[in-house]
């Protein structure tokens, strides 16, 4: 089944359940514990259908990418293509003696001095640039937030960055008047690099088995474990020890609205929290929050009597909550007193700061005795919302 052929199911399946809401509401607009239980399983059905179209659309990328051409044409003079030559950590001399390094092939000098472009003074070897790339790119499909923020490049130390903290005005003036001085006041938000690592197991009789995708393996695992703890950090962050949060209560996103529930959220809430927001980040501004929040809120409608949330029939188009995106993240609060349970905002004003070399140490002998061979994977990251305002939050009463 195509992804276009799942989306139109599932606005089918939204439109049954739509219309099995409207007939089996009582005369006090509710459902009976049996109906209850209908709904929920038909809109567990939707929610299904939106996780699978979401990894066919990840699948479609990734094949997209392995599909395009791994070698250009020869179009020029062979001395001509030799002043293109990689160098440095994109050789391929330096990314074919990471990997052999690795597996533990590596004997020849040739082989220790090509991998002397990437020592680091920690003394592991920085991933050759292939291979970062690709773990970019892994991180990006298992977190949501770096598709959304901006990505930055620190080589040491820590980014200062300049912000405007207020703005001066204009003033109307008397003839021969004096101007008024009016200037603007600079601040800055700083950020550094924590440092973020996972440790990876793999048997002798693995990595000794050429067949064996070392490098993908890798490249999964690291993606997986190190995506998670960095969305996790992205928004639920305290900024010690590790990057300050969108919803940390210092330097985090703005409460935009305060709900008048601990456990439900009202359609007039939403609609607060859509306009408690500046007009200029609404144009970029999309919504964020988890499945069990969005489950809360299929049943809510406007002033007019149409449902807030509508599901998307475009292939790489995601649903709608008031005409803007809706992304979703398991780190994001389900609803619960004091929870900060939706953001919306334009998260291009959350910056995060990739210190550059990410970095790999082979432990050859620390699991010799159970046959496995470790792999200790670094990289130094940091988060800071730049403009608290950019970005409004709904809090849960207390």
């Amino acid at each position: 089944m195509t992804i276009l052929e799942l989306r139109e199911k599932r606005a089918k399946a939204w439109e049954s359940t739509k219309a099995f809401l409207e007939s089996h509401r009582n005369d006090k607009g509710v459902l009976s514990v049996e109906d209850d239980a209908a709904y929920s399983r038909m809109e567990g059905e939707i929610t299904d259908l939106g996780k699978e179209i979401s990894r066919m659309e990840r699948q479609e990328a990734l094949d997209a990418e392995l599909r395009k051409p791994v070698s250009m044409p020869l179009t020029g003079r062979p001395d001509a293509m030799k002043a293109d030559a990689k160098t440095g950590r994109a050789a391929d001399e330096y990314r074919a003696s990471f990997w052999n390094l690795m597996r533990s092939k590596a004997a020849m000098p040739n082989i220790i001095n090509a991998l002397q472009i990437g020592t680091d003074s920690e003394g592991g070897y920085l991933v050759p640039d292939e291979f970062e790339h690709t773990l970019v790119e892994a991180l990006q499909e298992e977190n949501i937030f770096r598709q959304l923020a901006t990505i930055i490049q620190t080589s040491s130390g820590e980014r200062k960055i300049p912000v405007v903290a207020s703005k001066g005005t204009a003033s109307w003036i008397d003839e021969e008047g004096s101007i008024p001085e009016s200037d603007d006041a600079f601040g800055q938000v700083t950020i550094g690099a924590y440092k973020l690592g996972t440790l990876i197991k793999v048997s002798e009789e693995l990595i000794n088995d050429n067949i064996f995708d070392l490098e993908g393996y890798i490249s999964r695992e690291f993606a997986r474990r190190i995506g998670a703890k960095e969305e996790d950090a992205f928004f639920n962050g305290n900024g010690t020890g590790k990057p300050n949060g969108i919803l940390s209560a210092s330097n985090g996103a703005q409460v935009g609205v305060t709900a008048a529930g601990a456990t439900a959220v009202t359609a007039d809430e939403i609609m607060d929290l859509f306009y408690s927001l500046n007009a200029p980040y609404r144009k970029k501004a999309s919504w964020l929050l988890n499945d069990t929040t969005i489950k809360a809120i299929r049943k809510l409608k406007d002033g007019n009597g149409n449902y807030l949330w509508q599901p998307s029939l475009t292939a790489g188009t995601p649903d709608t909550l008031l005409g803007r995106p809706v992304n979703t993240s398991s780190f994001m609060p389900s609803i619960a007193a004091s929870a900060k349970t939706i953001a919306f905002g334009d998260y291009s004003y959350y910056w995060i700061a990739d210190r550059q070399g990410r970095s790999f140490k082979r432990l050859g002998e620390l699991f010799a005795v159970t046959g496995q061979v470790g792999f200790l994977g670094t990289q130094r990251v940091d988060g800071r919302l730049i403009l608290p305002e950019a970005i409004k939050v709904l809090q849960q009463h207390a």
